[in-house]
């Protein structure tokens, strides 16, 4: 050791005490960047910020409009070859299974964290959940009981509803361009499935009574996302529990009796918990979509979904639902191209004036602490 030493030389131990202090210095900016992440993951901000980060409007709507018709193949699988005929069951066993795994990804720490409850009064979860309950029930049953035809125009009345409640509620109004854009696209839709319209008197009344709580469900989820730092997930385990509550209720007044007697055999509950788990990612990915856009953004998404199935099978299986359904489709899909059009531009132009607002947010926050700096470097006036 004496003789390596005196090989080595004093340059050497310098050298290697320097190695020595590099390592260290490396392992403290890991450590720092492990608590960095933390605390993101940690705080409503972090959280909301991770969200917006990695779940931008296009990445949201993708993904929502992938699993929805996903989930159309699944509870047609379910309520079509397995017989299942319970809607608001079904839809329980939705909520069921994603309150069971948003109760994993809480014991596991990957729940984000939620806004402190003084923040977001307990009567709006309260109010989302009950909503939620029954806009998803009813609209299970309306699509059991009636055509889906007159179920897509039911759905077209959601759009003016959303306008007026949002009017109403948050004094929000709309430009006349994405008004017509919003009118093509409801008369396109209606045109291309104004074939289907096969209808009875309970079914018409379960899609009128349906219709309110669309909206107000959709208006509240991207409120309080845009507005009171919730993410989808943290905001899903609050209200889930209210909604299978509201559920429960439900099901005795608007599903058929029989439910303990069906063939729970492997094959069935497969299907079902198939279903139940594209319907997780369907709660999971609307969330997303109406916290990255707007209440009216998601149901146009919903109305493109219904065009590009249409025109889908038209394209793609040879299936013929006529000329008229196909121009229908066509005007729609051109009015939703408007429609978002028109709003990546005012995402432009707001993105455009945030950094000059927050350019004179800093200048009067200089001025009020250094006077003289503002006297040297006076930024123009916009």
């Amino acid at each position: 050791m004496g003789f390596l030493n005196s090989l080595l030389g004093q340059h050497s131990r310098r050298f290697i005490k320097r190695k020595d202090s590099d390592a260290g210095e490396a392992g403290r900016a890991l450590e720092e960047l492990r608590s960095s992440l933390y605390h993101e993951l940690r705080t409503t901000e972090g959280a909301k910020r991770q969200q917006q980060r990695f779940c931008g409007p296009v990445v949201a709507m993708t993904f929502n409009f992938m699993v929805s018709v996903g989930i159309i193949l699944g509870n047609k699988m379910v309520m079509g070859r397995v017989g299942f005929n319970y809607p608001i069951f079904l839809t329980l066993i939705h909520y069921t299974t994603a309150w069971v795994l948003l109760a994993i990804f809480k014991a596991l720490s990957l729940l984000p964290a939620s806004p402190p409850s003084k923040s977001t009064p307990f009567s709006s979860l309260f109010s989302l959940g009950a909503v939620m309950a029954f806009a998803s029930g009813l609209a299970n049953t309306s699509l059991k009981h009636n055509s889906v035809g007159f179920y897509q125009m039911a759905k077209i009345a959601v759009t003016p509803t959303i306008v007026a409640a949002e009017f109403i509620l948050f004094q929000k109004t709309i430009s006349f361009s994405k008004v017509a854009a919003l009118v093509v696209v409801s008369f396109g839709v209606a045109v291309a499935t104004v074939t289907d319209l096969e209808f009875n008197l309970f079914g018409a009344c379960i899609a009128i009574a349906w219709i309110v709580p669309s909206a107000i469900n959709k208006i509240l989820w991207s409120s309080l996302q845009q507005q009171g730092n919730w993410t989808a997930l943290a905001l899903m385990w609050k209200t889930t529990p209210v909604t299978v509550f509201f559920l429960v209720t439900l099901m005795p007044w608007l599903d058929p009796p029989g439910v303990l007697s069906f063939k729970w055999d492997a094959t069935n509950i497969t299907a079902i918990m198939i279903s139940a788990l594209l319907g997780f990612l369907l709660q999971w990915s609307g969330a997303l979509a109406l916290g990255a856009t707007s209440a009216t953004s998601h149901v146009v998404l919903g109305q493109f979904k219904t065009c590009v199935i249409l025109l889908g099978g038209y394209v793609l299986f040879s299936s013929d639902p006529g000329f008229v359904s196909i121009v229908g489709a066509v005007m729609a899909l051109s009015g939703m191209s408007v429609y978002t059009s028109l709003n990546l531009r005012e995402s432009h132009h707001k993105a455009a004036l945030l950094p000059n607002h927050n350019l004179s947010s800093t200048t009067k926050t200089k001025s009020a602490q250094d006077k003289p700096l503002l006297i040297e470097d006076k930024p123009p006036i916009a």
